[in-house]
């Protein structure tokens, strides 16, 4: 694992205890967003591991499916999650109206991040135990 990588699965990591105090708080919105930025760090760390960056979202997207998803080292839906994650997140910084967040879309989303977590730590390598008073 480069350190640049190792670097982006522990803001993942932070990310998704984030979320979690954050959805545990009531704050769906602001959970959900949370997790998707974890699974955008680690989509991030996978590319890394091929020499590629993307100024964009939508260009991490895109990579990560064709180097990741279309070579099978990733299930699809892991692709899907990330789509459908930028999607809420957008909901939950929105946050007006119809567009909210709901604890169930919020718990999802985590769960989804979760997944997203192990497998990164499976094909990147896993991360030290997190420093006391960190996530």
């Amino acid at each position: 694992m480069r350190s640049e990588q190792a670097d982006l699965l522990h803001q993942a990591r932070e990310s998704l205890a984030a979320a979690k105090i954050l959805d545990a708080q009531g704050y769906h919105g602001f959970a959900a967003s949370r997790a998707y930025y974890t699974m955008f760090y680690i989509a991030e760390a996978f590319l890394l591991g091929q020499g590629l960056a993307f100024s964009r979202h939508s260009g991490g997207h895109a990579a990560f499916g064709e180097h990741f998803v279309k070579t099978a080292v990733v299930p699809p839906e892991l692709h899907r999650y990330l789509i459908r994650g930028m999607e809420v997140r957008h909901a939950g910084d929105d946050g007006r109206g119809s567009t909210t967040v709901t604890p169930q879309e919020a718990s999802q989303q985590i769960a989804h991040a979760e997944e997203f977590f192990t497998l990164a730590e499976r094909l990147i390598g896993p991360l030290p135990p997190p420093d006391q008073g960190h996530s």
